[in-house]
């Protein structure tokens, strides 16, 4: 049975109640369940396989999943249903949601601009002329208006994820997800990308990223949520996952990972590095004789709580 329904609370945007996602006898995500505000912006870490993306190809059915109900600007599926009605509020949803996935997948035989119009045109029956003057003005948006008439292969790769943030946008989604839109790009074409998102934050947009950019989550992020095996095991704010997590799961994850990926925020932290050597702040502190707050639980943190085990990366989700 699938129903339209307005959302819990006139600000919910997007309501999850007890997701279930199996292939085969892989259980990928386990009975999530939470809410998201309109405007708000979320950002999903955790380790590799803990099933981050698998939950954003849910929220849009580019995966089906097998139970529970997904509502989405007052759209309501119920997974694992059949039938006419449950296809069209399938087709309502994929229509309030915008998603920019890990690699571009742009058109190759197409240029910049016919790229962002593709969609409109086909799905929403655009006229080609109103498309053409969307996509300039999104183009514009993202810093490509003097790429309009490039082809994919005459673009860095920052200059095509950003492309395929302007083709999202095109479809004037209600919210857009991002599956880890940097990890495919150099170190230097970073941070280009990540301005964008940051300027579709503050202009209201609902954003739900999956990433390891932990800079990213800590400055724009309303709340973080740390994802494994299936679960949420924690969310708040950034000042609370980051620097006070309650988990001892989440504790394990930011001492393996912020040392990599974000040694700046690991050295304020005092977090020692995954292969054992301490941070900047660790030495810095040693020299000054002061004291360095450290993460509770972590392996240099005085008290009962002792060394934890840091965890190998497992494959992808």
């Amino acid at each position: 049975m699938a129903t339209v329904e307005r959302a819990a609370g006139p600000d919910t945007l997007v309501k999850v109640e007890g997701l279930h996602k199996s292939f085969g006898k892989l259980h990928v995500l386990k009975g999530v369940d939470f809410e998201v505000r309109r405007g708000e912006v979320i950002v999903v870490i955790g380790p590799s396989g803990s099933g981050k993306s698998t939950l954003l190809r849910c929220l849009n059915f580019l995966e089906e999943p097998q139970k529970g109900v997904v509502t989405v600007g007052g759209v309501s599926v119920r997974c694992g249903s059949r039938g006419r009605a449950h296809k069209q509020a399938v087709h309502a949803v994929r229509l309030k949601c915008g998603m920019v996935f890990q690699d571009f997948n742009l058109f190759p035989h197409k240029s910049v601009t016919e790229n962002v119009i593709e969609a409109p045109v086909l799905v929403r029956r655009l006229g080609k002329d109103a498309a053409r003057g969307k996509a300039l003005e999104l183009l514009e948006k993202v810093g490509l208006s003097d790429r309009a008439d490039y082809f994919p292969s005459q673009i860095s790769g920052g200059q095509k994820q950003r492309v395929a943030i302007a083709r999202a946008l095109a479809m004037e989604p209600e919210l857009m997800l991002f599956d880890e839109p940097t990890s495919a790009l150099d170190p230097e074409l970073i941070g280009e990308v990540l301005n964008v998102m940051k300027d579709l934050a503050q202009e209201g947009m609902t954003m739900i990223v999956v990433s390891h950019e932990m800079g990213f989550a800590r400055d724009v992020a309303d709340r973080v949520i740390f994802m494994d095996e299936g679960c949420f095991i924690e969310q708040g704010p950034p000042s609370e996952v980051f620097f006070r997590p309650k988990e001892e799961r989440t504790q394990r994850f930011l001492r393996h990972i912020l040392p990599e990926k974000e040694p700046e925020h690991a050295a304020e932290l005092g977090i020692v590095a995954a292969d054992g050597a301490p941070c900047e702040a660790d030495a810095e502190a040693a020299e000054d004789g002061g004291r360095v707050e450290r993460l509770p639980g972590s392996p240099t943190a005085p008290g009962p709580a002792g060394e934890l085990p840091l965890e190998e990366p497992r494959g992808d989700d």
